[in-house]
C-alpha cells in the first residue's frame, strides 16, 4: 500500500507538490491518484491584465494576481461586484449559466483543468464538495459585509475597509498587526464605482489616511502600511 501511495505521489508535478494555493483548497481535499490525473490535464499560465476569463469549459485556481466580478446592465453600465485572489477557485458549478463576467485587473497567474474532470471528482469524492462549498459559503459572507459597508459605513470607513481587504488578500502571510505594501489594482475612478463614491471624494479619503499617517503613497498606486491594526481601526467595525 505505501508503495502505491508513492508511486501515485510521484506521478504528481513538483510544480504541484511545491504549489501553495493548493495545499488547503480544492486540490488539497483529493486524493494522490486524483490529483496526479487533476495533473496530467491542468494547465499553468499566466494572462495579462484587462483580459476576459469566461470560460465554460474549464475551471480554474488563482495562483496571483487579482481579478474583477462585474455585473452587466442591459443598457451597457457595468458595476464592480466582486474580486478573486490567490487560492480563489474561478468558475461556477453545477450551472451552465452565470451572468457575472470575470476579467483580470492585474497580470494573473491560473491553474485551469476541464470542468468534466472535477464534476466527477467531486461526485467520488465528497470532501471537494465540502470545500466547493465553504469557498460558496465564504464568498457569500465577504458579499454580506460588503452590502452592510456599502450602505452603512461613512465614505473613510469605505476606502479604509477596502484598502484593508486588498492588504490582506494581496498578501495572505502578512501578520495581521504587521506591515505591508502593495499596488492597488483599481483605479480611483473604479474604486469609487466599486464603492458608491466620486473619485473625488476617493482621493480625499486616501489623502486624509495618508495625512493621519495610517498608509503612504508613492506614484499614485503603490501603498504601504505599517500597521494593518491601525488601518483597521478606520473601517467602523
Amino acid at each position: 500500500m505505501a508503495g502505491r501511495q508513492d508511486t501515485q505521489h510521484a506521478d504528481i508535478p513538483a510544480t504541484c507538490k511545491s504549489c501553495q494555493a493548493g495545499q488547503g483548497g480544492l486540490c488539497g481535499a483529493l486524493k494522490a491518484s486524483q490529483r496526479a490525473r487533476l495533473a496530467q490535464v491542468s494547465s499553468r499560465h499566466q494572462v495579462s491584465a484587462g483580459s476576459d476569463l469566461s470560460d465554460d469549459e474549464t475551471y480554474s485556481i488563482v495562483l496571483s494576481g487579482v481579478v474583477k466580478l462585474t455585473r452587466n446592465l442591459s443598457d451597457g453600465r457595468q458595476q464592480i461586484v466582486g474580486f478573486h485572489f490567490a487560492r480563489d477557485f474561478l468558475g461556477r458549478p453545477c450551472t451552465a449559466r452565470w451572468p457575472i463576467k470575470t476579467s483580470t485587473l492585474t497580470t494573473v497567474e491560473l491553474c485551469s483543468f476541464p470542468k468534466a474532470i472535477i464534476e466527477r471528482m467531486m461526485e467520488d469524492t465528497p470532501a471537494l464538495g465540502r470545500v466547493l462549498l465553504e469557498h460558496t459559503l465564504r464568498k457569500l459572507d465577504e458579499a454580506r459585509n460588503w452590502m452592510a459597508a456599502l450602505g452603512r459605513k461613512t465614505a473613510s470607513e469605505k476606502v479604509a475597509s477596502f484598502l484593508l481587504m486588498i492588504a490582506t488578500n494581496m498578501d495572505a502571510a502578512n501578520n495581521p498587526k504587521g506591515s505591508t505594501n502593495f499596488d492597488l489594482p483599481l483605479t480611483r475612478a473604479d474604486i469609487g464605482d466599486f464603492l458608491g463614491l466620486t473619485i473625488e471624494t476617493v482621493s480625499r479619503e486616501l489623502t486624509r489616511l495618508r495625512t493621519d499617517g495610517v498608509i503612504r503613497i508613492a506614484n499614485k498606486r503603490h501603498i504601504s502600511l505599517e500597521s494593518l491594526a491601525k488601518l483597521d481601526e478606520r473601517c467602523g467595525d
